[in-house]
């Protein structure tokens, strides 16, 4: 008897995710056409609320590969559920690369570094923070991102097809070095898609919690992900009450992680009182922006953090994703509330929810391109990855489970 679980996606969970395919087709186009719309009446609105759609998505990309080459390196029952999920997560970095043109077009509308009237007195960001290099910078980010996307699943597919465990070891070989540089770049990335946006304002951990966000985002996806497959032949015997377990505590550790690094940030700033660095908070905690800022120190961190505290529900299903749901609905005010202030005069700041409504325009219709694409590539493959050493490591020690 083989030791791996039915590995077919069944018709009545193919008919599912064809239903969810043109729903996210309707969303794409509902949120892309007031995205267009957005682009032709107001720009400099547009831009902003479209780089919270993009990060949020990108988040998604970023934390897939990451995660990915996570379990390749130290292995574990945790990734058992969510490996192939994570596989195909990583290739919407294709149709990211795709969705930052429109960014690349509007640089100098968007960015106060790329705007011919830039202050006189930042002329030492000019090296680093110049349109040209801007671009190839993010060139290279979609290249060498792009580049592991694609080695994971290819190498994951030469292991379904053979059993010398060879694709899992050059993974395994790749997956540390490989995972050095994803942190480097996606905190580059950060820097210059997100940082930049504060002219003469910086922050040595800014990328890190950028970098944790990925994961939160990711760990929260996956979650939403495995119980719509769950009730698949080939996933229900891998989406476990102990595997959630797992995956409930990751959520936990980063949810914690996240609100360290983000009151470090604002205590460290806070406290040293420098001019070029105080009014990036000073747009952020006024004008309104102060009860966003209650909100997600209530709602991104305590409500989270109690709800996972609770073991019980770490190990069901349905409650396990409403927390999800709910943490990435939060994960898009933290962008917003990143993103959008960064146009305000920090003397009187103010709410401008025309970005935030295009910011939510963006999530939806990126989104629903991205899952529309995601759902395609999880039809391709087997829901369960096949001769893998990890795997079969993990069937082991669990006593095997059968076909049926």
């Amino acid at each position: 008897m083989s030791t791996y679980p039915t590995i077919m996606i069944d018709e009545p969970t193919l008919e599912r995710l064809g239903v969810y395919q043109q729903r996210a087709l309707v969303c794409a186009a509902a949120g892309l056409i007031i995205s267009f719309v957005a682009w032709l009446v107001a720009p400099a609105h547009f831009y902003h609320g479209y780089l919270i759609g993009f990060l949020f998505w990108l988040a998604l990309a970023l934390g897939s590969i990451g995660l990915t080459l996570l379990h390749h390196l130290v292995g574990g029952s945790w990734g058992v559920m969510v490996r192939r999920p994570l596989e195909a997560g990583a290739t919407l970095i294709l149709p990211l690369a795709a969705f930052f043109l429109p960014l690349a077009v509007g640089v100098r509308t968007l960015y106060p570094w790329a705007q011919p009237d830039a202050a006189s007195h930042e002329e030492f960001h000019t090296p680093y923070l110049n349109v040209n290099f801007f671009l190839l910078r993010a060139l290279a980010y979609f290249v060498f991102w792009g580049f592991l996307a694609v080695i994971i699943n290819h190498w994951s597919a030469q292991q379904d097809a053979q059993s010398d465990h060879g694709p899992s070891r050059r993974m395994g070989a790749i997956a540390g070095p490989a995972l050095f540089l994803m942190f480097m770049s996606a905190t580059f990335a950060a820097v210059d898609w997100g940082m930049s946006l504060d002219l003469g304002w910086t922050s040595t951990i800014y990328g890190v919690i950028y970098i944790i966000s990925d994961v939160l985002t990711t760990l929260s996806c996956m979650i939403v992900v495995c119980t719509v497959l769950e009730r698949s032949k080939s996933m229900n015997q891998v989406v476990t009450p102990e595997r959630l377990h797992d995956i409930g505590k990751l959520m936990l550790a980063f949810t914690m992680l996240w609100a360290y690094m983000s009151f470090s940030q604002f205590l460290i700033i806070w406290s040293g009182n420098l001019i070029e660095e105080i009014p990036w908070y000073l747009r952020r905690t006024r004008g309104g922006w102060e009860l966003l800022v209650a909100g997600l120190m209530i709602f991104h961190f305590f409500l989270p953090f109690f709800l996972l505290l609770y073991r019980d529900g770490k190990r069901r299903t349905n409650y396990l994703v409403r927390v999800a749901l709910w943490i990435l609905a939060m994960r898009f005010l933290d962008l917003t509330w990143q993103v959008v202030p960064s146009t305000n005069d920090y003397k009187s700041p103010h709410i401008a929810w025309a970005d935030i409504f295009l910011g939510l325009a963006a999530v939806v219709g990126i989104g629903g391109v991205c899952v529309w694409y995601y759902i395609h590539r999880i039809k391709q493959r087997p829901l369960v990855p096949l001769n893998d050493m990890n795997l079969v490591r993990v069937l082991k020690r669990e006593g095997g489970v059968q076909h049926g």
